[in-house]
């Protein structure tokens, strides 16, 4: 028997490191398991962490062992059960750990892994690979939007930063400086007192002389500081500003008297998810939630979520309060403006061409994208094919989408803000 050993040493946080492996290696399971989650999820506790189940067969580590090979001759004992070729039943029972409602007497299974995700691990799976569509910089956000740069090198700075190679080059040149003079006469003196000994053997006055001069020279030379604070050099660290994107998110709910409590709560899930997902995923970004009836009005979160306020349905009352909320507040030069729309689509007749329009030539041009859900499990209303009609105009910018169930949502989440290549 043959075994290998992995001796490769595991870092400080070892815990941690092979726990990211295990969720990497289990990443299906995991997304599969979350995507169910936020579907049967209560509001209050979408974000929370999340119980992951794990057959037992797909857990089973890679063996390395010897194979039979070449050819072999053996002789086993017969039966009075079966012959050559006979087929053997499966056994009744067993399998999977799911466990049944009545013991059986045969067969044999494997419990199902189970192990807890944390909140944090169950958002990251929940978010993956999503992005706000067409996120582009615009203006600085402000005097925290900065990062370290280099910019060169200074003769003043934190110890911590000194520049071994240059402070070392400078004192190099330093010395050279100041001792070559004195280097250059001790040479000259050096080989006179030679030339002296060689020829003058006798004449130990001069010679003196000459090995005085070479002392002092020597000595002079010596005097001269290896190292000095004025030969010291510093990387020069800046603050550059670091272009960020301004971005904000408009949330548009109808909560006209057609939408039922259940159509609310599935328009609630989503808008919470969506919620999420920014604050998550992006540190400068505001949220701007309006609810309309016949009439609209900018709502803080509390209200925009909890509140029973319910009446008619006129769309473009919302549609013209955040064009004006746009024009007062958020410049589409400086500003990404993003806006989500929830509806079960049911609209006055007169109003859904008024809102086309405001979308074709106000909205829109200013959008960096528009998504329109319509949770509805009935056929499509006239709302939607109004926004068809946008949709065409503005492909890339502009999505609509239907949610049925509790079960829709996610999926529909992850239509809308999928990670796009850049092009």
């Amino acid at each position: 028997m043959s075994y290998v050993i992995d001796r490769r040493l595991n870092g400080k946080n070892k815990s941690t490191v092979n726990r990211q492996r295990f969720l990497r290696r289990y990443k299906t399971h995991i997304k599969k398991a979350v995507e169910e989650a936020v579907g049967r999820r209560s509001i209050t506790d979408i974000a929370g962490g999340e119980q992951i189940s794990i057959p037992g067969r797909d857990i089973d580590e890679p063996i390395f062992h010897h194979g039979q090979g070449g050819r072999k001759t053996g002789v086993h004992p017969g039966n009075r059960d079966f012959s050559t070729g006979d087929r053997i039943p499966r056994p009744d029972g067993g399998g999977g750990g799911q466990g049944g409602s009545q013991a059986g007497d045969s067969g044999e299974g494997m419990d199902e892994f189970v192990f807890q995700i944390t909140q944090d691990e169950f958002l990251d799976f929940m978010f993956e690979d999503l992005a706000l569509p067409n996120l582009v910089k615009r203006h600085l956000t402000g005097t925290d939007t900065f990062k370290p740069v280099r910019a060169g090198i200074s003769q003043q700075g934190n110890p911590s930063r000194i520049n071994i190679v240059r402070s070392m080059r400078a004192s190099h040149a330093r010395r050279i400086a100041l001792s070559g003079s004195s280097r250059r006469r001790l040479r000259e003196a050096t080989k006179e007192l030679e030339l002296l000994r060689q020829q003058q053997p006798d004449n130990l006055i001069d010679q003196k002389v000459l090995q005085e001069e070479i002392d002092a020279l020597q000595k002079r030379i010596d005097r001269i500081p290896f190292l000095d604070t004025f030969d010291l050099r510093y990387n020069l660290i800046t603050k550059q500003p670091n272009p960020s994107s301004k971005a904000v998110m408009f949330c548009l709910m109808d909560v006209s008297g057609s939408m039922t409590q259940a159509t609310k709560d599935l328009a609630k899930r989503f808008y919470i998810l969506l919620y999420l997902f920014l604050r998550r995923n992006y540190e400068r970004i505001e949220v701007v939630f309006i609810r309309h009836h016949t009439s609209a009005k900018e709502v803080d979160e509390e209200e925009f979520f909890y509140s029973r306020e319910t009446g008619g349905t006129i769309v473009s009352s919302a549609l013209r309060l955040m064009q004006q909320i746009v024009d007062e507040r958020y410049a589409p030069g400086e500003w990404n403006i993003y806006c989500a729309q929830a509806s079960d689509g049911d609209n006055w007749n007169d109003d859904s061409p008024i809102c086309r329009e405001l979308l074709l030539k106000q909205i829109m041009p200013a959008m960096q994208y528009y998504c329109y859900v319509e949770i509805t499990p009935r056929e499509h209303q006239a709302l939607w094919y109004e926004y068809e009609q946008v949709t065409e105009m503005f492909s890339d910018s502009f999505a609509q989408q239907q949610i049925v169930d509790a079960g829709d949502i996610y999926p529909v989440f992850r239509k809308l803000f999928q990670k796009r290549m850049a092009t």
